[in-house]
């Protein structure tokens, strides 16, 4: 970490060891001669800084690799700090039985750091303070480890984990938001130099720790590192922008660099002194405040990319090497993820595309359902949208537990909950799964006092992880059971999930990051104006229906960045997009073009009128050949009604909530397919562009799987896999390898709504025509043409349950299954049949065990 000389804090000594990587940096604490003492723990893996001839844990291809070889990471949450060091052992066990290969744990600055400003990572103080042993037990048990070391944690933790010591010596670096208000939250400036030198001197004691226990020779160890914990998630949900006068400098600078002699046109102070600069940005007018909105976000991605390269700087020269660091994207509230991508617009230039670094999802979403299905779907492509050809996704906080967060018995979740997510999780490539929170534990007191109400180190009183399927005395709780069904589940099929990669058909729903760069948002009409026209529809459309109607319609669709460069018809033959009226221009040039060369759009929502400064914009909608006239909105003793025409038709009249009634220009070419009901005007179009085509509804058509099938269909896009299940919520996603290899992961999300299905695929019946039995709130992974076990299997209507040489178990849907195998295969008690040298087994039993030969 680079630390420009600043305010010199008190020095201070580091218990801890530096190992071999440890290096001299002017101007930083704690890597001079006073940093030193050895942890208590002997060293596994190789010395920090020990140069290897390849790295242990890598990716490529949207796959980990760890030794080598394509892995899937299945871990569980363990707060060793607030577990009795006797207690770490029964919580390995637990998260040994769940199947799970791997633990996590957060890594609490705040509590290593004791009151007379020492880190003691070695147990001087108290035995739970010794991270080695922690570590070093966690790999004696076969585990492999996930470190998250801070400097912030959240975690419940008291200052967000970061020393209150901190704040308080070094009160320049809290945060002044809008019209100079102190912060609500703990939150810092991440790069005022009096805060980078602090951090500092925390990671030179505690990745030297780290460093000597990373995986190596085929030892288990520590895999990855994430690097702080949802950094700029205080600043967006407090809506307190870290204005400090050293962000105001930085932000000036970049101003200056971005527009240069245009800078004053944009903001009538930009050329003033320092003090007027600092007023018309903390105490913003309305004319250029939505113009501020849009440059401070777009300034503060930059800022927590510098962050992220200091504390990977910091890690490295302490001798965390070769292994991937993580990045943790936050953003779900409510059981709801439609703020997520807000995470992922603040974090994106921390890791995209950037050698070694991962993002992960942190996400609470509680029962998986109708309404919030297309939230995890698109937490997971999204995150992948903004990933580049290598990187794999993953889930560095997967909540776990029954979700009765405050142990006040007013909130559970499903038993099917954690599986289901999981299931969705894996049908999209994920290739870490890191189960949140796997076990409680106890708040301990602090050190010393602090006068707070109950003076333990966090805010949840003395237990934490209520919730948990591992509740804080160890027993297990509601969500264990079906925990521990999952992860067997998933470790079964890991060999054959680790190598695959996730299929698409030739459909991609378009995400803005723009859209989302609302979190630091000034109370101006101008403001306002944009989050009414962004929030409702940005990502999945109106009500959600463009993005559910595309998944619950029988689509693989993936995601695709519209500002990370022009698109290819040939790439993405068939693009759905959802957008208010602000839309950057760069982006409405490029969907113009992409039209104009042969692409396909299906738009919902409005018609763009506005970049996302609040000026007229209106390249897309001349291209469409559209022009805007009123939006009705639906209102008391209004029934603002839809009709169907041409291929949308017939259909019944529906009520919708809002409808911008458009005209169409004369020579455009346009069908009008939907009307407003009492005006007779248009409000969905049907208009070639060009090569193109795009297809325009501007009203918030409900989720009529029909109507938006129907209108996908008429683009060109078809469902490569489909159904016919008889009721909605049953969708099939795929995965597949190398070697013509496929899982079929089926999902029925419908509550309690058992179905019998039929898959196919481009029309030809799979599974032999077998239906399916996928009951409410249940998935499944079956295989087609996989090799395991030393056989091939064609097909199964029955999950792997295990695999060993020379056989492959199975647990059936239902009463019945059948196994098709090329060549020869037995099975206890099956009906055998044979055609054409596939050998087929119909069993009556819930788990059989097939066998080669």
């Amino acid at each position: 970490m680079s630390t420009p000389p600043a305010t010199t804090p008190s020095r201070r000594t580091v218990l801890g060891g530096l190992g071999a990587a440890a290096v001299t940096t002017p101007g930083v604490l704690g890597s001079g001669p006073e940093a030193s003492a050895a942890a208590s723990s002997p060293a596994p893996a190789a010395a920090a800084g020990t140069r290897r001839t390849a790295d242990p844990v890598t990716y490529r291809d949207k796959q980990i690799h760890i030794d080598g070889e394509p892995a899937l990471v299945m871990g569980g949450e363990i707060h060793y700090f607030r577990l009795k060091r006797g207690d770490w052992q029964s919580r390995l066990d637990k998260a040994k039985a769940a199947g799970l290969n791997a633990i996590a744990t957060y890594i609490p600055w705040m509590w290593h750091e004791t009151p007379d400003g020492r880190i003691d990572v070695t147990g001087r103080t108290r035995p739970e303070r010794d991270l080695g042993a922690f570590l070093d037990l966690c790999i004696e048990n076969g585990f492999d480890a996930v470190v998250r070391p801070g400097p912030f944690t959240m975690a419940e933790l008291k200052g967000e984990g970061v020393p209150e010591r901190v704040r308080r010596e070094h009160p320049e670096i809290n945060p002044k938001g809008w019209h100079g208000a102190d912060a609500t939250t703990p939150a810092v400036d991440y790069l005022a130099p009096a805060f980078l030198e602090e951090a500092r001197r925390w990671y030179d004691a505690v990745m030297p720790v780290i460093a000597r226990r990373l995986r190596a020779d085929g030892r288990p160890g520590v895999i990855a590192c994430q690097l702080d914990n949802e950094i700029g998630m205080l600043d967006w949900v407090s809506n307190t922008p870290a204005l400090t006068d050293h962000v105001l400098r930085d932000f000036r600078g970049w101003l200056e660099r971005t527009y240069g002699d245009g800078l004053t046109g944009r903001y009538p102070f930009a050329g003033g002194s320092d003090g007027a600069f600092d007023k018309g940005v903390r105490e913003p007018a309305d004319g250029y405040s939505a113009a501020l909105m849009h440059d401070l976000g777009t300034f503060m991605r930059g800022r927590f990319a510098r962050y992220v390269d200091a504390l990977r700087e910091a890690a490295e020269e302490n001798g965390v090497r070769g292994i991937p660091f993580l990045i943790n994207i936050h953003g779900t509230g409510g059981d709801r993820g439609t703020n997520f991508p807000i995470g992922i617009s603040q974090l994106m230039e921390t890791y995209a595309g950037k050698p070694g670094l991962i993002s992960g999802a942190d996400f609470y979403l509680g029962d998986l359902t109708f309404r919030n299905v297309t939230d995890l779907y698109l937490v997971n492509s999204f995150m992948d949208a903004t990933n580049d050809a290598d990187q794999p996704v993953t889930a560095l906080e997967f909540d776990a537990g029954h979700a009765d967060y405050g142990n006040d018995l007013d909130n559970q979740s499903g038993a099917e909950a954690a599986d289901l997510k999981t299931r969705l999780c894996l049908a999209q490539g994920a290739k870490m799964i890191n189960y949140y929170l796997f076990a409680g534990g106890f708040n301990p007191k602090l050190d010393e006092p602090a006068g707070d109400g109950n003076d333990r180190i966090g805010s949840t009183g003395e237990r934490h992880g209520f919730a948990a399927p591992v509740d804080p005395e160890g027993r297990p709780g509601f969500s264990y059971p079906s925990l521990v069904r999952t992860g067997r589940a998933v470790r079964a099929n890991a060999a054959v999930l680790a190598p695959m990669r996730a299929e698409y058909d030739d459909l991609a729903l378009g995400f803005v990051p723009d859209h989302y760069l609302t979190e630091y948002h000034p109370d101006t009409d101008a403001v306002r104006a944009v989050l009414s026209d962004v929030e409702p529809v940005r990502g999945f459309g109106p009500r959600g229906a463009l993005s559910r109607g595309m998944l619950l319609g029988g689509y693989r669709y993936r995601s695709v960045d519209l500002q990370a460069g022009d698109l290819d018809p040939a790439r993405t033959p068939v693009l759905g997009l959802a957008t208010g009226e602000y839309l950057d221009t760069v982006v409405q040039r490029r969907l113009v073009r992409y039209l104009r060369a042969g692409g396909k759009l299906l738009l919902s929502g409005l018609l763009p009128g506005k970049d996302m400064s609040g000026r007229p914009s209106t390249e897309l909608r001349d291209a469409l050949g559209l022009t805007p006239g009123k939006t009705l909105t639906d209102a008391n003793r209004f029934s603002l009604s839809v009709t169907a025409h041409g291929w949308a038709a017939p259909r019944a009249e529906i009520r919708v909530p809002k409808a911008q009634l458009c005209t169409a220009s004369r020579g455009s070419g346009a069908d009008i397919v939907l009307r407003e009901l009492s005006t007779g005007q248009g409000c969905g179009f049907d208009i070639p562009v060009g090569a193109g085509r795009a297809v325009v509804v501007t009203n918030a058509y409900r989720c009529d799987l029909g109507f938006w099938t129907a209108a996908l269909r008429r683009l060109g896009a078809e469902p490569r896999f489909t159904h016919d299940a008889k009721l909605p919520g049953v969708f099939l996603l795929t995965t597949a390898d190398g070697d013509g290899g496929r899982l079929l992961h089926a999902f029925n999300i419908s509550s309690g709504y058992g179905q019998e299905v039929t898959a196919a695929e481009r029309g030809k019946p799979l599974f032999g025509g077998e239906r399916l039995h996928l009951p409410g709130r249940g998935a499944a992974m079956l295989p087609l043409g996989v090799r395991a076990g030393g056989l091939r299997i064609a097909y199964a209507t029955a999950e792997i349950s295990e695999i060993a040489d020379g056989r492959v178990a199975f647990r059936a849907l239902g009463d019945e299954a059948v196994v098709a195998v090329d060549g020869p295969a037995r099975c206890t008690g099956a009906k055998v049949s044979v055609e054409g040298g596939r050998t087929l087994l119909r069993v009556g039993r819930r788990e059989f065990t097939v066998h080669r030969g």
